[in-house]
């Protein structure tokens, strides 16, 4: 065992990546010695992880762009992305990433409990426990990357698509070759079934996976993969634990909303596990990410999530004009999650699958059981459509309006695309208030190869066995 192992670098600082891994070979002054197995569990709540995503967050119908932020602006690669321009470099523009950095600093961190925390002086329940709650949090970050840099899950060909470096050991001096997308699904469902035997229902704090989280990225696999009743059973044990709705119709009629009745971190019930985007304030971003005005009108007039949270009238942070809109409520008055996993996507993948299994009437029970606690008048209860296209519509477009901002559209659109049923050509017509230059309309096909994000290029250069997953040069 590699005892007295430092972790407040791991804490409080970002290492230079090489390949996919972290090097924390210091022990600074003054940091924390974790020895025992009580000691291992406390360094699984990690109450500020943040997952920043400004190298994709504009390949989605959902985003926005103020328009001084593209016109005249020297290509970046959120202009490039926003823009949906396949002609430009892009492995040039992205020197570097803070979600891959992220991602593989916490898989690290998580590979260091499940390696040590056996030899470690205490309970062996509580080592149990420590190595189970990091293997299912290091089965989400395998997740969110290779839901990045690879191409959505196909079954016909994912055995042969380009993945990531799956990181399952503590090994400061690896270069790990990629595995198939495949193989890293695979392998996170590994991981969660080797951890779900061990979870508890309701962990030490809200930053340690519970059983309802595990469970509930256990569907999300599955429903990616499209193995349906696998995804059905395990939303139905997630609900088993955790099933609370947030009323927002409530809290807006009854309890005066943010401005009277904070709801702050993490006391949002919805929530299964905390974790960020850009840590315990990340819905302030949404005054310079902007929706697009196709998710606005998607909301319409009598939703309160809209009604509740976006404002329209703000020149600093929009043209006005343009028909988009921007969170506004700061989130010391409403925490609004957009990363990990909440009740409410569950609830939605459950009604996917009952759709996917054709029970229409089933899945638009689930949707309306959501819709009565979200939509404030008007057509609260939907008819069940006539087809299942029609069903999945819905859903789909209710997945966007309650998981707005956050990466989970991108990851939709990329699973979505893999299917012709419902694969959608995304068209943005740009810019709408700016009359010195012309308009056009920008289109980014499902098959585009935007989609999947390149490798960093600092990480490109330190480890060889790391390529592209996309045709795209190497500059060296």
């Amino acid at each position: 065992m590699k005892k007295n192992i430092a972790f407040i670098a791991l804490i409080a600082t970002f290492f230079t990546l090489a390949g996919c891994k972290k090097y924390t070979d210091l022990t600074p002054k003054g940091s924390l010695v974790v020895e025992t197995a009580q000691d291992y569990y406390e360094l699984v709540s990690f109450p500020n992880r943040a997952y920043t995503i400004t190298n994709f967050q504009y390949l989605v119908d959902d985003m926005w762009f103020k328009e001084s932020n593209v016109i005249g602006i020297t290509p970046n690669i959120n202009t490039v992305h926003f823009l949906f321009n396949e002609n430009i470099d892009r492995v040039s523009l992205i020197n570097s990433s803070n979600f891959y950095e992220r991602c593989y600093l916490y898989i690290n961190r998580w590979n260091t409990i499940i390696s040590s925390v056996d030899e470690s002086k205490g309970d062996a329940n509580v080592k149990a426990l420590a190595k189970a709650e990091a293997k299912a949090l290091r089965a989400f970050d395998h997740f969110l990357l290779v839901n990045v840099y690879a191409k959505g899950y196909n079954p016909t060909t994912a055995a042969t698509d380009g993945g990531i470096c799956i990181m399952d050991k503590y090994d400061l001096e690896a270069q790990p070759v990629k595995s198939t997308v495949a193989e890293v699904y695979a392998f996170i469902q590994k991981d969660l079934d080797e951890a779900i035997p061990y979870l508890q229902a309701q962990p030490a704090d809200p930053y340690h996976p519970s059983l309802a989280f595990a469970w509930a990225l256990k569907a999300k696999v599955h429903l990616f993969k499209r193995e349906i009743a696998q995804a059905k059973q395990a939303c139905e044990m997630s609900l088993s634990y955790n099933n609370q709705i947030f009323d927002l119709v409530n809290y807006t009629t009854k309890l005066g909303g943010p401005t009277v009745t904070p709801i702050v971190a993490p006391n949002n019930p919805e929530v299964l596990s905390y974790m960020y985007i850009q840590g315990y304030n990340e819905t302030n971003f949404g005054y310079s990410w902007p929706i697009s005005p196709e998710l606005r009108n998607l909301f319409g007039t009598n939703d309160a999530r809209f009604n509740m949270f976006f404002n329209t009238t703000s020149a600093s942070f929009l043209d006005i004009g343009s028909g988009a809109a921007y969170y506004s409520i700061a989130y010391t008055r409403f925490f609004y999650p957009t990363a990990g996993l909440k009740t409410t996507e569950v609830y939605l993948m459950q009604a996917e699958c009952l759709a996917r299994e054709n029970d229409l009437a089933g899945a638009m029970a689930v949707v309306n059981k959501l819709r009565e606690k979200r939509i404030l008048s008007g057509s609260i209860i939907l008819s069940v459509p006539a087809t299942r296209k029609e069903t999945m519509d819905i859903i789909i477009n209710e997945r966007r309006k309650e998981m707005f901002l956050g990466f989970n559209r991108f990851f939709d659109l990329k699973r979505l695309n893999t299917e012709p049923e419902y694969a959608k050509t995304v068209t943005r017509v740009y810019p709408l208030v700016n009359k010195t230059v012309p308009q056009q309309t920008y289109t980014l096909l499902p098959t585009s190869r935007l989609y999947v994000i390149p490798f960093p290029l600092n990480v490109l250069k330190k480890n060889p066995n790391l390529t592209l997953n996309t045709d795209e040069k190497l500059p060296f």
